[in-house]
């Protein structure tokens, strides 16, 4: 099998066929000063404006939630990415990231940020003509108009490709007029642009138009009541032969459902870093308490259990960062690539986010299930204090759901994500074949127990790693060769695979984060980061064989699943560590420190 490291960029998917060097990857602690500045400038936004109003936020009261995405366009925060001749400040990719990580801690103000610069605004800029992005960027990224996105409607959800929102040429042939309806439009009470999608006559697919809001023909629902994130505008929104002018028809026609996917795929792992963020400061709040409850004449946060907490969400949380990171670097120098090829700009950066597809809808799914665990945990942590209206922990827990719904269902994403990954390989722009006939090959060898090991401080962890892509090449060659054109169906089978690449990711982003980390520290200084990848690297092992377990035992029988269920023992085998004292060391780093400090 051969998974070693080339001089060429690695590609989306590739992770599970290649090695990483430590090295050739982004991580959080390599923020320059600039950066720091902005990601400060994000956290003292949320701490004058946001945290004190957010009661008055979550009420809607009137003219709010608009005027502070203005005073956030007013700092410049809205065009962070935007380019320089738009208004915006033209940041690369992982500094835009870390805009929305930051400002993931906001609430309902994180939604509308994260709607109005991502799906609000980057079709326009990714997709518009000149004369488009001229018109609406600018204004757009001030915070003077605020964007929305009309995509789902009452039986078009995931399936959003079958949406009846129509749109005809009307007899001067000026306009277009759209019919239909749209639901879950979030920033819509509010917005100026609309981003609808619609199709033309009898087309297959969707095409796209903006529309702005004072358009002939549209109107609102009044604000739809929610279990969270209250305090974002969520309304449906009506097309009665909607007036867009011809000009205002986004990109070419019936390109709208390509548009979508793109677009959501962005959507995807900035949901992550956003996640990410508002899970670090649920932890913050969770230790702060800890340290200042006390039952039986102690602080809470001097009981294992109550440490057990903390550090698992730490451990959680620090993977999914670590592999947000990963991704929207290994995005940033795709798109390098593809501009250096002479490719234009614009386009190369839905290249650059096309091609790490499968990584996007692996982070969404894994960063958002984090911050449920995080803040229901948090609620545990508070006891009964965590149920009240009072403390912190009910709008966190309430505000979480969404997150795991937004930008595709995680169900859907697990599909997607070994859908994508199958589909390369047929097309042959990823070897799967190989090495899954290699590892197949390997199932019947004897082991050579005999064989040197490498030694070295992350030596064991990379030989987990290393047995992880062995497990899961093996799972998903026998599925495709037993399953074949059924695969697609079997559903189940498709999340076990899926959850088994999203601990690979995970795990292998983990470790090589803080491989580099030591390397620019030294150990002594990373004893905590150490202790969080090998409880993480631990609890991998477990959750793989037990995915693993569950997808062999449907699909095979006699001895070909007693040879993978042997193989699978062999390639998730880890040896045993004190997971308890390494949670432990955790959670006192974090109780010192009074807050997340990873």
């Amino acid at each position: 099998m051969n998974i070693t490291g080339s001089v060429n960029a690695i590609k989306g998917g590739e992770f599970l066929v290649r090695e990483t060097e430590a090295d050739s990857i982004f991580i959080p602690e390599e923020w320059n000063e600039e950066q720091l500045m902005i990601a400060e400038t994000c956290t003292n936004f949320l701490a004058q404006h946001v945290t004190p109003n957010l009661t008055r936020i979550d009420e809607q009261e009137e003219g709010l939630m608009p005027h502070l995405m203005e005073e956030a366009g007013a700092l410049g925060l809205l065009g962070i990415s935007i380019p320089e001749e738009y208004g915006g400040f033209g940041k690369d990719f992982t500094t835009s990231m870390l805009v929305t990580e930051k400002l993931g801690a906001g609430n309902s103000f994180s939604v509308a940020f994260s709607a109005h610069t991502g799906i609000g605004t980057l079709p326009i800029l990714y997709y518009g003509n000149a004369e488009q992005k001229q018109k609406y960027i600018p204004k757009l990224a001030s915070g003077e108009w605020k964007g929305a996105y009309c995509l789902t409607e009452p039986g078009a959800g995931s399936d959003a490709n079958s949406g009846k929102a129509r749109a005809k040429l009307s007899a001067d042939g000026k306009h277009y007029l759209i019919t239909g309806q749209k639901m879950w439009i979030t920033n819509a009470g509010f917005a100026d642009i609309f981003t609808v999608f619609a199709k033309i006559d009898d087309d297959e697919n969707l095409s796209a138009f903006i529309v702005e809001k004072n358009f002939e023909g549209l109107s609102l629902n009044p604000e739809e009541h929610k279990m969270g994130i209250k305090g974002s505008s969520t309304r449906q929104v009506f097309f009665n032969d909607c007036k867009v002018p011809v000009e205002n028809l986004l990109s070419e026609r019936q390109n709208g459902f390509k548009i979508a996917v793109n677009i959501l795929n962005l959507g995807r792992i900035k949901l992550g870093g956003g996640t990410v963020g508002a899970s670090k400061e649920v932890i913050t709040m969770a230790v702060r308490y800890a340290n200042e409850r006390e039952q039986f004449g102690r602080a809470i946060s001097k009981y294992g259990a109550i440490r057990h907490k903390l550090a698992q969400q730490a451990i959680r949380t620090y993977g999914s960062e670590s592999a947000i990171y990963r991704a929207s670097q290994n995005m940033e120098e795709a798109t390098e690539q593809f501009v250096a090829s002479g490719m234009d700009e614009i386009k190369a950066k839905l290249k650059g986010t096309e091609q790490f597809a499968i990584e996007a809808a692996l982070i969404k799914v894994h960063a958002s299930e984090t911050l449920d665990y995080v803040v229901d945990e948090g609620v545990q942590i508070y006891g009964g204090m965590g149920y009240s209206a009072e403390a912190p922990m009910d709008r966190a827990y309430r505000d979480s759901r969404i997150n795991r719904i937004f930008e595709g269902t995680n169900e859907i994403n697990r599909m997607l994500m070994v859908d994508m990954m199958l589909k390369r390989a047929l097309k042959g722009e990823l070897d799967l074949m190989g090495p899954a006939q290699a590892v197949a090959g390997e199932l019947t060898s004897i082991p050579d127990f005999a064989a040197a090991e490498e030694e070295g401080l992350f030596s064991k962890e990379k030989k987990y790693i290393k047995g992880f892509k062995k497990a899961i090449l093996m799972v998903a060659g026998a599925a495709v060769q037993k399953l074949m054109t059924q695969l697609g169906k079997e559903q189940e089978v498709l999340m076990c695979l899926a959850d088994m690449l999203m601990e690979l990711y995970v795990s292998e982003s983990t470790q090589l984060r803080v491989e580099k980390l030591v390397g620019m520290r030294g150990e002594e200084a990373c004893k905590e980061q150490l202790d969080i990848m090998r409880v993480y690297i631990n609890d991998a092992a477990e959750n793989i064989l037990k995915s693993g377990k569950e997808a062999i035992n449907s699909f095979a029988d006699g001895d070909e699943k007693r040879m993978m269920l042997m193989g699978l023992k062999r390639f998730t085998k880890t040896e045993d560590i004190n997971t308890i004292q390494a949670r432990r060391n955790i959670a006192a780093k974090l109780i010192t420190e009074n807050k997340y400090c990873f």
